[in-house]
């Protein structure tokens, strides 16, 4: 692939990414679009290797947040807003700590802004944790499982 290529699929697995954040965009399936895109234009043993452990990955993700008990988003409290830039800090989290910066990104994230928003440390909490008990486990969830196949396919495309 040329580099307009890969900067293409990085494109949209960034759109992907951000797509698991929007309510209605199906986020991993274009993660893993990205990911088929890229395996069957390079067609060696790491792409289809990362190819194969993406659908795994996204397979199981799914189990998983199927499993997780539904809660409305609404009885949340944080504006959609607030769960989106936290979701964007849970990105930015991953690529500056690897692995371990996502949850901490999103959840650091959404205090810092509920804080803003809420003036106070003991209502910015309280509302962090109802709103990680309200959606952002379940989002969480799937937002980890693309950064790690976003993640794997920097890595392939890095090692060259």
């Amino acid at each position: 692939m040329n580099v307009w290529q890969l900067v293409a699929v990085g494109l949209v697995m960034l759109l992907g990414l951000l797509g698991v954040l929007v309510p209605g965009i199906p986020g991993p399936l274009i993660v893993w679009a990205g990911a088929m895109w890229w395996a069957l234009s390079e067609k060696s043993g790491p792409a289809w290797a990362v190819l194969i452990g993406a659908t795994a990955l996204l397979l199981l993700n799914q189990v998983v947040k199927w499993l997780l008990p539904p809660r409305a988003p609404r009885e949340a409290g944080a504006p959609y807003r607030t769960l989106f830039l936290a979701g964007l800090a849970g990105i930015v989290g991953f690529f500056l700590v690897p692995v371990l910066g996502c949850p901490l990104g999103a959840v650091g994230g959404l205090y810092l802004l509920e804080r803003v928003r809420l003036g106070g440390h003991g209502e910015a909490w309280a509302s962090t944790r109802t709103a990680l008990r309200a959606t952002g486990l379940s989002v969480l969830v799937e937002l980890f499982a693309c950064l790690l196949v976003a993640g794997a396919w920097i890595g392939v495309v890095a090692a060259g």
